[in-house]
């Protein structure tokens, strides 16, 4: 338990509890067991928190494992992962349907890595997941909605949704009939929800200021999930610089704050102030068209997004990188990803910006053309 006005540290190991190790394979990556994610902290009870308060949460600071190496992801080291298609998938799965691997070492604020030479950059730590504890009644609508999403199309793979899963399930203190209630009906973690959760926004670092809507008595803050950087869309699904770490907390209740501001199906944020400050991009464009069935879509984001970081990786391949080591950079590199134009029918325009400044030669295009080197290949699998 907490006060309002109080200041705390939470500690948090990294989301998959340290299956992912420092090494040049990717099996751990393609043999994951998603059943235990994401591993969080908490919950932490406010003193005095009810239902329809909003919770001010600020982000004072935060990092990897201070002063230690070791072989945890945040001990001087993360990583980035192309999860399988077969085991997580990611936003463009079939297009690398294996598993990949990077690993980033810390440098401070930098991180560089040994399976993409070339790239230098300064990350924006942030907390993929932190949100408050859903009232029975939100949890079931979570339950039964998602549920009718994977109905549509049971066989998916990957799949449209990730139901309840009593397999290593955890609840804490509770036992008995308790304990078995939580495991079968306890919400995965994986998706972004009306009380916040997986959002993986990169600009929610130190500085922040949150607003959670508070769901039930002492609102039950639970979070986890740090990130060394990542890009817009964390493409590949573990495309951040995965680690464990600390992150620093002040909290404040608004009484009655959901009714007053009009808070109900989620939080709002107000960004950190501390980014590094790249001023020139390289942008790519992408259209709701699926050109490689010359398919149109109207006004679909998700495709215009998708033919952006298609078209990124296209551009990176010329300079030398394999097309895995592209999608890796996307995923991890501070990329600002928009939706440009979605009125002008058929087509909705997304951009992705990349800036040039992390690569240490010249990745504009010049009349002279893309000087192609070899630059490795990031880990694989057997």
């Amino acid at each position: 338990m907490v006060r309002p006005g109080d200041e705390f540290r939470v500690e948090c190991r990294e989301w998959t509890d340290a299956q992912i190790g420092n090494n040049d394979s990717a099996n751990d990556v393609r043999d994951v067991d998603l059943s235990v994610t994401h591993v969080l902290s908490g919950p932490i009870g406010v003193d005095g928190a009810e239902p329809g308060d909003l919770l001010v949460v600020d982000i004072l600071d935060l990092g990897p494992v201070p002063q230690q190496v070791g072989g945890a992801p945040g001990q001087g080291w993360g990583y980035t992962g192309v999860f399988a298609k077969a085991n997580g998938g990611g936003f463009l799965t079939d297009y690398f349907p294996d598993a990949y691997k990077a690993i980033w070492d810390f440098h401070g604020q930098i991180a560089t890595s040994r399976h993409l030479p070339g790239v230098r950059y300064t990350g924006i730590t942030h907390p993929g997941l932190f949100g408050t504890a859903p009232s029975a009644d939100l949890l079931a609508s979570w339950n039964r909605r998602e549920q009718a999403l994977i109905d549509t199309d049971p066989q998916r793979v990957p799949p449209l949704g990730l139901p309840p899963l009593a397999e290593n399930a955890i609840s804490g203190t509770a036992s008995g009939e308790v304990a078995q209630r939580i495991a079968s009906e306890g919400a995965r973690t994986v998706p972004a929800r009306e009380n916040g959760g997986n959002h993986d926004i990169k600009n929610f670092t130190r500085g922040a200021r949150v607003f959670y809507p508070v769901h039930v008595k002492d609102a039950k803050l639970s979070g986890g999930d740090l990130h060394f950087s990542q890009g817009d869309g964390e493409i590949t699904f573990c495309g951040a610089i995965e680690m464990g770490g600390y992150i620093d907390f002040h909290v404040d209740l608004i009484k009655g704050g959901m009714e007053k501001y009009g808070v109900t199906t989620n939080p709002i944020f107000m960004p950190g102030n501390v980014e590094p400050r790249y001023s020139e991009f390289l942008s790519f464009i992408g259209i709701s068209v699926d050109h490689d069935t010359d398919t149109n879509y109207y006004l679909d984001a998700t495709v215009a997004y998708r033919r952006a970081c298609l078209n990124a990786v296209e551009y990176l391949k010329k300079w030398g990188y394999t097309g895995e080591q592209a999608y890796l950079l996307l995923g991890s590199a501070p990329i600002e990803g928009r939706v440009s134009g979605i009125v002008d029918i058929p087509n909705a325009c997304c951009s992705l910006y990349l800036p040039t400044a992390i690569f240490d030669f010249d990745v504009r295009p010049t009349m002279e053309g893309p000087v192609k080197k070899e630059r490795g290949q990031c880990a694989v699998t057997s």
